[in-house]
């Protein structure tokens, strides 16, 4: 049902309304200087990168290359769409980095998250599920 919340183009426009609350309150924090606009902008600014994270981590830490070798590996095992799912959930919470040196196998936080995206991509409330 909520599906659109991970999509890029939520991210996008969540982004330009947090760009947009920044400035009015800048504007309305000159004006009248009171402080709680002062409050609502490091407020906002807090949730804007918030939301910024995970889509940096997506397009700027993880190369074409590395991407296709990550999907590659998981097709040998399932299907392209169940991968592309999985994929998208790892691009958005690792950077390249931080996923080289994880330890897949015994990193407890990282289990804890596959647990959750794979259940997300194969649960009944994912598309994803339709699929299989």
């Amino acid at each position: 049902m909520f599906a659109f919340y991970n999509s890029d183009a939520f991210t996008i426009t969540l982004e330009i309304l947090f760009l947009l609350f920044i400035a009015y309150d800048t504007k309305r924090y000159v004006e009248t200087k009171k402080r709680e606009y002062l409050f609502n902008i490091i407020l906002t600014i807090g949730f804007f990168f918030w939301a910024l994270v995970p889509f940096y981590n997506k397009y700027f830490t993880w190369q074409e290359p590395q991407k296709e070798v990550l999907l590659e590996r998981c097709v040998v095992e399932h299907n392209s769409s169940y991968c592309e799912c999985m994929d998208d959930a790892i691009f958005k919470e690792y950077d390249f980095n931080d996923y080289q040196i994880l330890d897949h196998k015994n990193d407890a936080d990282y289990l804890e998250f596959y647990e959750e995206a794979d259940t997300e991509c194969r649960g009944e409330s994912s598309w994803y599920s339709n699929i299989f």
